[in-house]
């Protein structure tokens, strides 16, 4: 004891040395993953904010385009009235509805009217045919883009759609939205959040240093584009610093991408992204990790405490145990004397003992060879199978009788030749379970297995029609061929749709459904049943010899076992999966005979 005392005080030693490191790095990893999560609410807090700001607006050039001082404005003579009138509708509804500005274009990207007719910075006359959002417009009926306005050097979101008058051109109805109300309300909140377009250019920061800096350094392309659309009209982008670390690029196209690691103003941030559609736009949340340090550390550190407080109390129970041993030896040359005394006694138990257990193993290996025996015997006779066609051949024997009462003699002897056909059924199948063991017991034969297959559901028709149940059999022409033994086959479907049977005893809405698949040169014919299925620890158990789920009496769970050797004997084999909705699939996969494949009709 003192030893393992001794040696469990050096390895919590080892224990405290390393476990504030392995806190520091679970506290760390905890704290970071909960930032991420926080980061997450955050952007879709933040996504559906943007959503509900731009589609407050999205309407409203088709609604102003069907008003017809509006459409006035596609005539080809536009008077004086017609302007005045545009204008003054135009800023009437910019006043009601809150947009930053609204104005209408020509087939030529010129501005022929807007709510700002009558200020400095009025649209009237301008071209704007450069912008994306009227290209769009022109050729798909709408369009969508954020950028600086040329006219006014303010931001916004503009949203377009094209309004067609019958017999004249085209005109472009454009609402200018103002985001800036958002970014106010992150600056106002202190929160790290920021918008940048498909290029990566913030364009909506709650942080002002990130605003008009990209993410990443912008390729010669974009900047030669962006300053072609004139969308950030007056910002240096090629001269700022990207806000991502060299050689990290933003995740463009992925709907939720990992945290990122930035460096920003001598802070370490965590950022995390999403896309915002259609536009493509990236959401950027992100917050300070300095605290996170901290809080590794203080678990560190609570580590480190525990482990010398624990080394210390088994360094006292150490010494303790020195103690005990030094009192304990005194007793010793004693105990030595009386060990000599009984070797000789305890030689002679311990071969006693020795015999005793070679002797128990001995008989447990007889009664294990006896058991083994009686399994092999019991084998040749298993007659469970022939249960149903003995209560056939019971209902068919008692309507012989109830006709022979009534004088149908015709009817009788039609009774009595089912009665025969079922007891030679019954032969067959118990011939076959008593030569089941034995190979070459039968010979193979080319076998319709949609034949086979119709002959169990006839046996288990009795069955099936006290639960009130219907089998359906799904098979298409032509009927494929196997080679097997036809009574064994039939013996492992039968057993296979007994077993969906009483799967949907008791069941509201009781369905059996059989279907016959062939694929790569392989016919499978699954059983299909909405019961209660095979639960997951008896899946691997269920084709064991004597393994039964069954009330006592109801079986003596052989039925499977012995299947599923017969459909081995034939090269197949037997699997069984939970069906869609619940339930039981079993399945019987065999290759295919050499024989073709011949019609359904013929099968039946």
């Amino acid at each position: 004891m003192m030893r393992n005392i001794g040696r469990m005080t050096i390895l919590m030693l080892v224990v405290t040395c390393i476990a504030p490191f392995i806190a520091y790095h679970l506290a760390n990893g905890a704290a970071i993953g909960a930032l991420e999560k926080q980061l997450q609410r955050s952007l879709v807090l933040t996504n559906r904010a943007i959503a509900t700001e731009i589609e407050r607006f999205r309407y409203l050039p088709l609604v102003l385009g069907e008003d017809a001082r509006i459409r006035a404005l596609a005539g080809r003579e536009r008077t004086r009235d017609v302007l005045e009138a545009a204008n003054r509708y135009l800023q009437t509804v910019v006043r009601q509805a809150g947009a930053a500005e609204l104005y209408v274009l020509d087939d030529r990207g010129i501005a022929l009217a807007s709510s700002n007719f009558d200020t400095a910075e009025s649209f009237v006359g301008h071209d704007y045919s450069f912008r994306p959002y009227f290209q769009d417009a022109l050729h798909t009926g709408e369009g969508r883009y954020y950028a600086i306005g040329v006219t006014t050097r303010k931001p916004g979101y503009f949203l377009t759609s094209r309004i067609d008058v019958p017999g004249q051109s085209p005109i472009i109805v454009v609402v200018k939205a103002d985001l800036l109300p958002l970014e106010a309300t992150w600056k106002a909140a202190g929160v790290q959040t920021a918008i940048a377009d498909r290029w990566g250019i913030v364009f909506l920061s709650g942080n002002p240093d990130w605003k008009y800096r990209p993410l990443a350094a912008l390729s010669a392309e974009a900047v030669a584009q962006l300053a072609r659309e004139r969308t950030y009209h007056g910002a240096n982008l090629a001269a700022t610093k990207p806000i991502l670390p060299e050689g990290i690029a933003p995740p463009v196209g992925e709907a939720e991408a990992p945290a990122l690691h930035v460096e920003e103003s001598g802070r370490q941030l965590l950022a995390k992204f999403s896309v915002v559609e259609p536009d493509g736009w990236l959401v950027l949340a992100a917050t300070s990790t300095g605290d996170i340090g901290k809080l590794a550390g203080f678990w560190a550190l609570a580590a480190l405490i525990a482990g010398l407080l624990s080394t210390g109390t088994l360094y006292f129970l150490h010494q303790r145990a020195l103690l005990i041993r030094m009192r304990l030896r005194q007793s010793e040359v004693l105990e030595r004397k009386v060990a000599e005394r009984t070797r000789d006694l305890a030689h002679e138990v311990d071969m006693r003992k020795r015999t005793e257990e070679e002797l128990r193993r001995a008989q447990e290996g007889l009664i294990h060879s006896e058991k083994m025996a009686a399994l092999g015997r019991m084998s040749t006779a298993i007659v469970h199978e022939v249960s149903q066609p003995l209560a056939a051949l019971e209902a068919t024997l008692a309507t012989a009788g109830v006709l022979a009462d009534k004088e149908g003699a015709e009817r009788v002897g039609e009774r009595v030749l089912d009665a025969r056909a079922l007891v030679k059924r019954m032969q067959r199948t118990v011939k076959h379970l008593k030569t089941f063991g034995r190979k070459g017991a039968s010979e193979l034969e080319a076998v319709n297995i949609d034949t086979v297959t119709r002959n169990a559901l006839d046996l288990a028709a009795p069955r099936a029609k006290v639960l009130g149940v219907a089998p359906l059999l799904e098979a298409t022409d032509p009927s494929p061929v196997v080679i097997a033994v036809a009574v064994k086959l039939e013996q492992v479907m039968l057993n296979l749709v007994l077993n969906a049977l009483d799967a949907v005893e008791g069941r509201e809405d009781p369905s059996i459904t059989i279907r016959r698949t062939v694929e790569a040169g392989r016919v499978s014919v699954t059983v299909i049943d909405n019961g209660s299925g095979i639960a997951p620890e008896h899946r691997e158990r269920i084709a064991e010899p004597f393994f039964t789920t069954k009330l006592t009496g109801e079986g003596l769970g052989l039925g499977l076992s012995i299947a599923t050797a017969i459909v081995r004997e034939f090269g197949g084999e037997i699997t069984f999966a939970e069906a869609p909705g619940g339930g039981t699939m079993a399945t019987v996969s065999m290759p295919l005979g050499e024989q073709a494949t011949f019609p359904l009709e013929a099968a039946q």
